[in-house]
């Protein structure tokens, strides 16, 4: 597992605070890997799931600290939705 992917999956734990995600999303980062957010908690995997959020790795770490909201990346192209766009709209309430 990347240095990058083991980053995401810490700051996104961190972000949920305790709490888990009603649904399943996955956040694929371009040329890294992927990680998995459910009612399990947040985890590195590649696993089928509602909808799949891509990005490049930096547009991702933007999101994670909070400089880049997400629905901006996803209207100006930086950051990709595939699947579920309900369950996409639903992980706003971590961000």
């Amino acid at each position: 597992m990347s240095s990058i992917i083991e980053q995401a999956v810490t700051a996104l734990s961190d972000k949920l605070g305790g709490a888990s995600f009603d649904g399943s999303a996955k956040f694929t980062i371009e040329d890294e890997g992927s990680l998995i957010i459910d009612t399990s908690g947040v985890r590195a995997g590649d696993d089928e799931t509602e909808v799949t959020l891509i990005a490049a790795a930096d547009v991702f770490q933007d999101i994670l600290a909070g400089d880049l909201d997400p629905t901006s990346a996803f209207m100006s192209g930086k950051l990709r939705v595939e699947g579920d766009m309900g369950t996409a709209m639903r992980l706003s309430s971590i961000f």
